[in-house]
């Protein structure tokens, strides 16, 4: 059921049925949340010959993985939803070429995690769909390149800066079960642009977003901060977490221990990745791995998601433009 202004309301109870993820070796050596994922790489670009075709090749194995933990196969699937961040989501392209799922690109940049799972859930709201794929993945190489510098530049980089995650994350979504995590409610971001134009500072420019959708979220659906056991961001990073939670505190928002930043942890307190962690397999590894896995064990009964995602592109850097954002949110309950 749709409500106004962005507010989605699931009745029919859908679930998440399974999950996906996997993460590179940078990752699985350097940050917490490889410990909950189901395949892990000693080679970034997966034995083949790109980067991007590395990136194809994550998003595939996730894919793969969390069919096979329903005993299912690709042609068991209605649809499949996913997306990454480069030029023309290249990567997922191949992927849903190899999988051989009806597809629909999604682009949230790195809120595509979240609207993809949103996506899913209307489609088997509806009656459409029996069980639907979705999720977002990132590759490191691959998208620094694009949106930065070659690497081979060794460029410095400020205190502001995050690393791009290599990692691919996706769940299944099924009609309702006993005993998965269930996507009862959602919110659809607002695009938000305050002005800023510094592409190795996304955390300020996505944290309004993301205070913007939670504000949102909360009101629209008559909820408190004292109803969820965990409330996540995606890849705000240390500094644009810090910024989040002093605009809920203006707010008067309690801004407690409940609040964690995927970016802000995904590579622990290592100093070498500076404000953390960001692209659009930061969030879907860290959902739909730790926090999953969290629902799945009763250590959280309700949890609010908010990916985060800065809709740029390098054209419109480069030419001075601004850096619009957007933050999607999602609720799941274990019943």
């Amino acid at each position: 059921m749709v409500n106004k202004r962005g507010l989605l309301t699931f009745a029919s109870n859908p679930v998440i049925a399974s999950t996906g993820v996997t993460v590179g070796p940078l990752e699985t050596k350097k940050s917490p949340f490889s410990k909950y994922a189901d395949k892990n790489y000693d080679d970034e670009r997966c034995g083949l010959k790109t980067n991007e075709q590395g990136h194809a090749k994550m998003m595939e194995d996730a894919c793969m993985i969390a069919l096979s933990k329903l005993d299912k196969t690709p042609t068991d699937a209605e649809f499949v939803l996913m997306g990454d961040l480069v030029n023309e989501m290249t990567p997922s392209n191949f992927a849903a070429s190899t999988i051989g799922v009806p597809y629909i690109g999604m682009f949230s940049a790195c809120a595509t995690s979240v609207s993809s799972l949103l996506m899913a859930a209307l489609l088997t709201e509806s009656g459409m769909a029996e069980l639907v794929v979705a999720g977002s993945s990132s590759q490191h190489n691959a998208i620094e390149r694009q949106f930065r510098y070659p690497l081979q530049y060794g460029s410095q980089k400020g205190a502001t800066a995050q690393w791009t995650v290599s990692a691919a994350g996706v769940a299944t979504i099924i009609p309702h079960i006993e005993g998965a995590p269930i996507i009862t409610c959602g919110t659809i971001g607002i695009v938000t642009d305050l002005g800023l134009t510094d592409p190795l500072n996304m955390g300020a420019a996505m944290a309004p977003a993301a205070a913007d959708t939670f504000k949102r979220h909360l009101e629209g659906h008559g909820s408190t901060v004292e109803d969820y056991d965990l409330i996540m961001t995606g890849d705000l990073g240390k500094i644009g977490f810090e910024l989040f939670k002093t605009l809920l505190d203006r707010w008067e928002y309690d801004v407690s221990s409940t609040f964690r930043d995927a970016g802000a942890e995904y590579y622990g307190k290592h100093p070498e990745f500076l404000a953390g962690a960001s692209g659009s397999g930061c969030s879907a590894s860290a959902y739909f791995s730790e926090v999953y896995d969290k629902l799945l064990s009763g250590t959280y009964k309700r949890v609010l998601l908010i990916a985060t995602g800065s809709l740029m592109s390098p054209l419109s850097y480069q030419q001075g433009d601004t850096i619009p954002c957007i933050a999607h949110a999602v609720e799941i309950q274990m019943k």
